[in-house]
């Protein structure tokens, strides 16, 4: 098993049960808009812990390909800033850590375009 295929699966339960505390847990706590922002942030933690894992399977087999590893913590650093700035800011009110998200935002997709390249590359 490789790191990422790790850390996208848990991701991916990370992602679960803080979909289902935003739907149980912040339901009656917060507005419909800030639990709408909160499901943002799980959608993307999803999405890309399965990417996570997809690359650790291409890692398996294509392990020369050194543009995989970099893809992985351009993602992984994505979910930490877009979507930890999410939660953050749905669980303490501040606003201005929405300023993070974009930062995130980026990660993810240089993390991807790192991807697309490197199995062009080496394809």
């Amino acid at each position: 098993m490789t790191l990422f295929i790790m850390l996208g699966s848990l991701n991916a339960l990370l992602a679960v049960a803080l979909g289902a505390f935003g739907a149980h847990g912040l339901k009656s706590r917060v507005t419909t808009d800030m639990l709408s922002v909160w499901q943002t942030g799980v959608h993307y933690q999803m999405f890309h812990a399965l990417g996570l894992i997809l690359i650790g399977i291409l890692i398996q087999l294509q392990p020369q390909v050194g543009a995989l590893r970099l893809s992985g913590y351009f993602l992984l650093g994505g979910i930490l800033l877009f979507s930890g700035s999410l939660y953050l800011m749905v669980l303490s009110g501040v606003r201005a850590l929405g300023a993070i998200t974009p930062i995130g935002g980026l990660a993810f997709i240089v993390g991807w375009l790192v991807l697309a390249i490197g199995i062009w590359r080496n394809g």
